[in-house]
This record gives structure tokens, C-alpha cells and sequence, in this order.
């Protein structure tokens, strides 16, 4: 066997070749997850190469090949022994590049695919560079050939080319620049692989199974802590006794390791990454090495040092250790923010403080600019993808000219740290829909500083009291609702326009502990439980006559003054950037449509919080929109006018039918294919997930008032839909329970849910869950098919068996749903169970989805 190091465009380039995956080889299997580390090493690598720094390139992971039995001297062929989902990886990454491209610079995207992809004077199966087994290859070649907008969408293969898709969107942002060919030269360059190649007459299976039958691997403390030690002869037992010892007691083996990547960090490394901290670290010492004592001197100061700054750290993940009230309570919001990012920042804070530069008042005025820069920017619906980079480079770049927290206040305020100013923010908190943005822990201590912002002499403990989000205006407006909506209605709006667009702003959200019983009732019945409320913000509402338009508006300009005041302005004139920010989301969720949907303009206006009109004239003007053509009218027509900014498109009903959409015989795109503002923001919601079911119990768990939450659950089921509804939703449970499972209840306050759950009862983070039931809150109870979860759940990965379970409940009278929202959360009405059946096709549906999850392991 030989090894060697080399790069993608060295392993891809050059004569006609091919790398074949071998029938052994698992099908593509990288996630989200897999696909998002890589991004971001990707894109770490890009802005080395803009920086022009001579650094390190990133490594990847080894290749180990075979020649293939069909091995041609004109033609080689590799077996993939290893490394199968890296080059399926790369090679969809640069098909994504290749296509995002496609339109502006042809030249360049022809250039990735002879380059990288395709054989070009080669035919059938010989022409891809990169073959991979039978069950991926359909798949594959359509997106190498470009034809996949007109093929099945599905599959892993499919997602994780609509992940690099989306995240080039994202990346083109004009306010946020990342040369797309820059982003390729880091892929084929900055990448570093160990290809390993086997001889003629080596054991490839054998090579194949002792590279898959590892063991636990060693962390980067393990590595780092072996090397220290080995390299202290004469005073490794004192040290590991008086620091190392108290060290390792104090803090778990993964915080460790996060010190001591800080501490790499604090020291003016801005570009390690964590997974790299034992080679970054051991290249340090190997370049200070003069001698052995000197090298255990520095070793033993390095520890001593960790050691030190170990009760700084320990402040940070746990702020009741802080003696400062002052300092505490925002280390403490911090910590409920879980602000992980910003540890190198108040880790520097900390430590200036013990060094006698910074007082207990100017730390926490700092801090309070760290937590205005997180505050303001989800509000304002600034990507996070940057804010590991943003704070890691505080302690290198913090202005030396400066005092400490001004210099701060400086850097958070320069140009691309997207801190928004007072103008944005009070325009966003007018506008945005806040409650489909960052995750519910933020949102809530946004409301929770906005209700202590009215110093009430009462004010509420919020660490004991368990309050959550609640619409006024609800989610799933009534009648009365829709009645006081079309008094506020401008021209060309509707009600449904009009509450779409103000249900989840900022203006109409508020705490309460009582969410169940507010559910959606009129504002009437609201008032006398928000008048009760310790809440001095819901005492305001209830004191107003009606909840419209109006007051929703009022109100939000009440708490945009509030908010300008609690959260600090960044400086002006210190070159910030002009943005897109808005039209860049907007971008970004039209890239990840599924095959088969379409939006409407009232839809994605409402989504990233704009108006109807103004998001039809940014796609009629804006060039290499992905997907623009799918935004047709609230009655699914296709805006007159409607034409490709630079470009002639072709026929946009053509493209609609390509892409699967249906039409109606009034020639309107089939509503049920319609996404609305909520899936929008399901697509691109972010991996917590609200409705998942990690705070459920059982039935008999946790009594809330001598009423468990099963009891809980039907007392509001019984009081939205008919008795008839009720009876089949105790027989669907029943009949679950036959099959093997158990129902859990949601934890919260907010309407109480039914999971049902297959796996160790009690335990729903090792279990599954098919459907998801909720009570109707004033529209009637539904249940919710969670494809979304199941993409990540074996085996339902197979994107073929969430297709079958599809076509099973769409076999259920009166259920129709599309293919397009197989990534989404789809529901039915449950008086759809009063039909007998009904309820047996589901019973039998959900007993084959029993069976599938059974024989996981052999499918």
C-alpha cells in the first residue's frame, strides 16, 4: 500500500479516470449535520485565502483505494475502499457551485464540471468522474447532469445538494462578500486528504473492515493532556497534583477541551479551530523548544496558566459562581441565551478585570454590548453563521489604543459585524415576524427583559415561573377575530393578508403562564385572564378596547422605545456596510423549496417581514433569483407581467409543471402545494425544534394541579371538537398502545400535545414518533405528520419509505397531501377519524410504520 497526501483537484484532475463505489459501500448517508461542519471549514478556508495568510490547509480525512477489477491503461479505475461520502460530498458541493453560477459565468461553470465531475469524451456510466453504488446512482447523475428539477427530488444525495444551493445564497450576500470561486479554490485546494492506494493481490475487504471497526477515539484534551505529561519528566508528578488534578476535577472533559482551545484563542490564534486544538497547541511548543528544561518550564507555565484561567471559565458556564451582582446577572442572561459564541469575548473581559484594567461596572458594560450585539440582531434576522468568527477574533483584533470596553464597542460596531442600529431595529420589531426567528429560549428572554423594562413593584420571579409565548391575536383566528382584521384591511390586503403578516411580530407576542387558557379565544375573553396577569406588559393589553391592527402597531412602538433603551446602539461612522439583508433571505428560503411547492408573494413578504408589492418588484428586478418563477398570486395565478430580470426564462407554466406543480381546471397552481409564512420558516428552521417531543412525559407523569397531562389534553380536545372526534382520538390511542407504543405529552404550558412514541417508554430522545396530535385551540384538533423528524430517524432516512407512508395517509378520505411538503409537517384534521375508515386505514398504516421501525436493522 502506498500513502500519500494530496488535494481534491490533484486526486479529480487530470487524464480521464474514474472512482467507483463499491456494492459493499452503505448508500450516501451524510445529514445536515456532517454537511454543515464541512461548510464552515470550507468557508474558514476561503477567508484564509482572502486574508492572503500562509496558514495550515484543513484536513479532511483519508480516501483509501483499490484498482477495480475493471481497470483500463487508457481508462483507470479506482474502487472507493474509503472516503466514499467526502468525495460524494465535494463532488455535489461543486455541482452546486457549478449551477449557482451557471447563469452569470458560464465559462467558469463549464470549467468545474470537465474539471472536477464529468469525463467529457466518455459515454453512459463512464462519463462521471465520481460512480457511486447502484442505489445512489440515478440520483447522482441527475444532479451532475443538471436535470434534477425534473426528476424525483428525494434522497440524501438530493439534500445535501439543495444544503450547498441554499448556503451559496447565503454566502453571495453583497453585504457579507464570499467569492464563490473562492469558495471552490478552498474545496479543491485548501482540503488536505490522505490517499491511500492498495496493491494488486491486497485484502480490500479486510482493508474495508478494520477501517470501520474502530474504537473510541482519544478527544483533543486526551491528546493534549498525553502529550503535556510526557513531556514533563521531572515535574509532571508535582504539577499534575497541585494544577492539573483540580483542573480536571472542575470541569468535565468536553469543557476542558473548550479551555483549552480558549486559551489558544485569548492567546491571539483567531483561526484554530477547535478540532485542530492538539496540533495548533503542540506546534506552539515545538517552535518555542530550546532545550529540555525550557521546555518543561514552558509546559508547567502553560498549565499554571490554564489552571488560572480555569475560575474564569467556570464564571461563564456557570454565572452563580460570580461574586459581582452586577457582572452576574449578565453573564447569567447570557448563559440562558446559550451564547457559546462569545466565551472568547468574556473570557478577555474577565481576565482584563482580574489584571485590575476593567471595574465590576465597566465588565458589565461590555457585556451589556455582547448581549445588545445578539439581542438586536436576531431581532433583526441577522444570520448566526458568523459569530463564531466575529468573537473568536475579539482578543486578536480588540483596538490597543483604546480602553478596553470602548475598544469593544468599536470592533462589534465596524463594518460586516451587521450590529443593527436604532432605525433597523424599530422597523424590524414593526415588521418582522420575531416568533419564527433564533431559538425559543431568545425569544422569551427578549420578552422577559422587555416586561422587567417596566420596573413593576411586583415583579415577577422569572426563574421559578413558567411562562411562555402567547400570541393575542392567535395563530388560528376565529371568526370575531377575522371580523375586527377587516375593519384595519388596506387596500388590496384581506384579512388573511393582514393577520398573516401581523400574527408573529413582535407587537402581538407576549409571557404568560396561562397559555392553554387563553388559546384562541376573542380578545374579549382574553382580557379578564391578561387583567389578572402579574405581567405588567399584559395589564397594558388588557386595558386596551380592541386588538387590531392598530394597537398591534402601537404596542410595537411602545417596546421598540423600550428596547432602544435596554439594548445599546453600535457607533456610527465606523464604516458599517449597507445590506440586503432582508432580500438575502428571501433568497435564501426560495432556494430551499422542495420540489412540487410554490409561495405566494403575501407569503414570503410576510416571512422576512415586508410587503407583498415590494417583494413583486425585487424578484421582476433582481438577477438568478433560484426559483423565483414559484411566487404566483394569493390565488395561486401567475403574476401578469411575470418575466426572468436579464434573462428569457421561457414559459413560467412550463417551469411550474416541470417542477411538479399541478393546476386546477381555472388554470390556479393547486393550493394544497402552497407554502405558507409557517412553512417558510419551518425550511429553514434551525435544529431545536419547538413541537419536538424532548420535554414530553407519559400520561401519569407530572400532575399539573391534580390533573396529569393526559387528562390535560383531552379537556381541551373535548372542548374544541365534537364527542364524535374525541372517541376516535381515544380509540387511535388505544389501538397505538395495541401496537406496541405509548402516548407522551408536551411539558409546556402552551396547548398540550400528544406524541405517539415508539422506544423505551419515558424516554422520547432514543424513540420515534409518527404523528404528533394537538388540540384545535378554537379550530378544531389536528394531526401532524412529522416527515421532518423522520428524515433524521432510521429508517425512515430512506426517502422511499416517507414516500410510502405518504401515499398511505393520503388514502385516508378527505387527506391529500403533496409530495412537496414531504421535509415539512403536514396535518389533517382529526374529525376526519369519525370515519370508520378512517380510522382502520390509519390503524393499519400505523401498524406498518411499527413494522418498518422493528426491522430497522435489517432494511
Amino acid at each position: 500500500m502506498q500513502a500519500k497526501e494530496t488535494l481534491f483537484a490533484d486526486l479529480m484532475q487530470g487524464r480521464a479516470q474514474q472512482f467507483q463505489v463499491p456494492l459493499y459501500q452503505r448508500t450516501y448517508s451524510w445529514s445536515e449535520k456532517q454537511l454543515a461542519q464541512l461548510w464552515n471549514d470550507i468557508l474558514d478556508q476561503a477567508e484564509v485565502l482572502e486574508s492572503g495568510e500562509t496558514v495550515n490547509t484543513h484536513f479532511l480525512g483519508s480516501v483509501v483505494l483499490a484498482p477495480s477489477p475493471q481497470n483500463e491503461a487508457t481508462f483507470p479505475r479506482w474502487l472507493v475502499v474509503d472516503g466514499q461520502q467526502r468525495l460524494t460530498t465535494l463532488s455535489l458541493a461543486l455541482a452546486a457551485i457549478r449551477d449557482h453560477m451557471a447563469d452569470g459565468q458560464p465559462d467558469e461553470a463549464e470549467r468545474i464540471d470537465e474539471e472536477y465531475l464529468i469525463n467529457k469524451r466518455k459515454k453512459g456510466d463512464d462519463r462521471f468522474r465520481l460512480l457511486p453504488t447502484q442505489a445512489d446512482r440515478q440520483q447522482y447523475a441527475a444532479h451532475i447532469h443538471s436535470v434534477h428539477s425534473e426528476r424525483d427530488p428525494g434522497g440524501r444525495i438530493a439534500a445535501a445538494y439543495r444544503f450547498f444551493r441554499r448556503k451559496l445564497v447565503e454566502a453571495d450576500d453583497p453585504a457579507s462578500p464570499q467569492d464563490v470561486l473562492r469558495i471552490e479554490q478552498a474545496i479543491t485546494s485548501r482540503l488536505t486528504l490522505v490517499s491511500v492506494t492498495a496493491e494488486h493481490g491486497d485484502n480490500v475487504h479486510r482493508i474495508f473492515e478494520s477501517l470501520n471497526n474502530t474504537g473510541l477515539k482519544l478527544s483533543q484534551a486526551d491528546l493534549l493532556r498525553n502529550y503535556l505529561f510526557m513531556r514533563l519528566p521531572t515535574r509532571g508528578e508535582r504539577l499534575y497534583e497541585t494544577h492539573w488534578l483540580p483542573l480536571q476535577a472542575s470541569l468535565s472533559n468536553d469543557h476542558l477541551e473548550q479551555l483549552m482551545w480558549l486559551q489558544l484563542v485569548l492567546d491571539g490564534d483567531d483561526r484554530v479551530r477547535r478540532q485542530d486544538l492538539y496540533a495548533a497547541q503542540q506546534q506552539r511548543f515545538e517552535r518555542a523548544k530550546t532545550g529540555g528544561e525550557q521546555t518543561e518550564a514552558a509546559i508547567e507555565a502553560y498549565i499554571m496558566e490554564l489552571h488560572r484561567r480555569s475560575a474564569h471559565f467556570r464564571k461563564v458556564i456557570n454565572p452563580a459562581q460570580e461574586s459581582s451582582v452586577l457582572v452576574r446577572e449578565h453573564l447569567s442572561r447570557l448563559h440562558e441565551w446559550q451564547a457559546v459564541v462569545t466565551y472568547p469575548a468574556l473570557m478577555l473581559l474577565l481576565d482584563r478585570r482580574e489584571r485590575g484594567e476593567l471595574d465590576e461596572r465597566e465588565t458589565a458594560r461590555a457585556m451589556s454590548y455582547i448581549e445588545s450585539f445578539l439581542v438586536r440582531r436576531t431581532i433583526c434576522r441577522v444570520p448566526a453563521n458568523n459569530l463564531n468568527r466575529i468573537f473568536q477574533s475579539v482578543p486578536a483584533q480588540l483596538p490597543q489604543d483604546l480602553p478596553v470596553v470602548d475598544g469593544l464597542h468599536q470592533l462589534l460596531s465596524a463594518q460586516n459585524r451587521f450590529w443593527p442600529d436604532d432605525e433597523e431595529l424599530r422597523e424590524k420589531i414593526r415588521t418582522a415576524p420575531f416568533y419564527h426567528y433564533g431559538r425559543p429560549n431568545q425569544r422569551r428572554l427578549v420578552l422577559q427583559r422587555l416586561e422587567e423594562s417596566y420596573e413593576h413593584p411586583e415583579p415577577v420571579d422569572f426563574g421559578s415561573a413558567r411562562l411562555t409565548i402567547e400570541h393575542v391575536m392567535p395563530q388560528s383566528p376565529g371568526e370575531e377575530w377575522v371580523r375586527m382584521l377587516q375593519e384595519d384591511v388596506t387596500e388590496g390586503e384581506s384579512p388573511e393578508d393582514l393577520h398573516s403578516r401581523l400574527q408573529h411580530t413582535l407587537g402581538n407576542l407576549t409571557l404568560t403562564g396561562v397559555n392553554s387558557e387563553l388559546s384562541n379565544h376573542p380578545f374579549e375573553r382574553k382580557q379578564g385572564l391578561l387583567q389578572g396577569s402579574h405581567l405588567e406588559m399584559n395589564r397594558r393589553i388588557a386595558a386596551t378596547e380592541r386588538w387590531g391592527a392598530r394597537e398591534i402597531l402601537a404596542r410595537a412602538h411602545e417596546l421598540a422605545d423600550r428596547a432602544v433603551r435596554l439594548w445599546p446602539a453600535p457607533l456610527r461612522g465606523v464604516g458599517r456596510a449597507e445590506r440586503s439583508r432582508d432580500w438575502h433571505l428571501a433568497h435564501q428560503v426560495l432556494a430551499a423549496l422542495p420540489h412540487g411547492t410554490w409561495t405566494s408573494y403575501g407569503d414570503l413578504a410576510a416571512f422576512i417581514g415586508s410587503g407583498a408589492q415590494a417583494v413583486g418588484s425585487h424578484l421582476a428586478k433582481a438577477d438568478g433569483v433560484a426559483n423565483a418563477y414559484r411566487v404566483l398570486n394569493a390565488d395561486g395565478k401567475i403574476a401578469e407581467g411575470f418575466r426572468w430580470a436579464g434573462q428569457d426564462g421561457g414559459d413560467v407554466r412550463a417551469r411550474l409543471s416541470a417542477d411538479g406543480i399541478h393546476f386546477t381546471v381555472t388554470g390556479a397552481a393547486d393550493p394544497a402545494q402552497r407554502l405558507t409564512t409557517d412553512d417558510l420558516a419551518l425550511l429553514l428552521a434551525e435544529a431545536e425544534g419547538e413541537v419536538e417531543p424532548m420535554d414530553t412525559a407519559q400520561d401519569s407523569a407530572e400532575p399539573r394541579g391534580g390533573e396529569t397531562r393526559a387528562a390535560r389534553f383531552f379537556r381541551q380536545l373535548e372542548a374544541d371538537d365534537t364527542p364524535a372526534t374525541v372517541t376516535a382520538v381515544r380509540e387511535l390511542f388505544t389501538r397505538w398502545e395495541g401496537l406496541g407504543g405509548w402516548i407522551g405529552h408536551g411539558a409546556g404550558d402552551v396547548t398540550t400535545s400528544a406524541f405517539l412514541m415508539l422506544g423505551n417508554a419515558g424516554n422520547p430522545v432514543r424513540g420515534i414518533w409518527p404523528l404528533t396530535v394537538y388540540p384545535g385551540g378554537g379550530r378544531g384538533g389536528v394531526a401532524e405528520i412529522v416527515f421532518q423528524h423522520l428524515a433524521s430517524r432510521e429508517p425512515f432516512t430512506d426517502r422511499s419509505l416517507r414516500v410510502e407512508l405518504l401515499g398511505r395517509l393520503n388514502e385516508l378520505e378527505g387527506v391529500s397531501i403533496p409530495e412537496g411538503k414531504l421535509e415539512l409537517r403536514p396535518s389533517f384534521r382529526l374529525s376526519l377519524l369519525e370515519n370508520e375508515r378512517n380510522r382502520e386505514a390509519l390503524s393499519e398504516t400505523l401498524g406498518w410504520f411499527r413494522d418498518r421501525w422493528e426491522d430497522r436493522g435489517e432494511i
